[in-house]
């Protein structure tokens, strides 16, 4: 029996760069509206078909609402497909965004390994703007998810 071939994508999520920086985010980054603002976008630029074929392996595996950084599970045969409807995402909810590719890999744990230095490197960042605002809850929420990443399964 042959195994099931996927790739795994690290994406970064950008807000809307005119917002005000002192506001909580608009929204909160979810696999629920990150998968469905994909699937939107698979729809509306590969139609039904397309789709119907890239959405049997297609899965959010991982999302870090701080940092905001997205692992994505797609088929090796539709992954170039997902990919692409990822780039024109231009919106989460009513909320501008840009999504970018960090990493590309075809095995999941490559992908965690890959995931965990940019988390903690885009954390790194965090704690340097946020300064004094940074509370211990955010620190603990960035821990869970940092365990999340070292966890993931297929």
């Amino acid at each position: 029996m042959v195994g099931f071939k996927n790739r795994y994508m690290i994406m970064e999520v950008f807000l809307d760069p005119n917002r005000d920086l002192g506001v909580h985010d608009p929204i909160i980054i979810t696999q629920f509206n990150v998968a469905k603002a994909i699937k939107d976008s698979i729809l509306v630029n590969f139609g039904e078909c397309g789709l119907a074929s890239s959405i049997g392996s297609f899965q959010v595996k991982y999302v870090n609402p701080i940092t905001k950084l997205c692992i994505i599970r797609a088929s090796r045969e539709d992954h170039q497909k997902v990919w692409s409807a990822i780039t024109m995402v231009r919106s989460i909810r009513n909320c501008p965004v840009l999504i970018s590719l960090l990493d590309l890999s075809g095995s999941i744990r490559a992908c965690r390994n890959a995931a965990l230095k940019c988390d903690e490197a885009k954390f790194e960042q965090y704690k340097l703007v946020a300064g004094d605002r940074l509370t211990d809850d955010i620190n603990n929420q960035m821990q869970n998810c940092l365990e999340k990443i070292k966890i993931l399964e297929h």
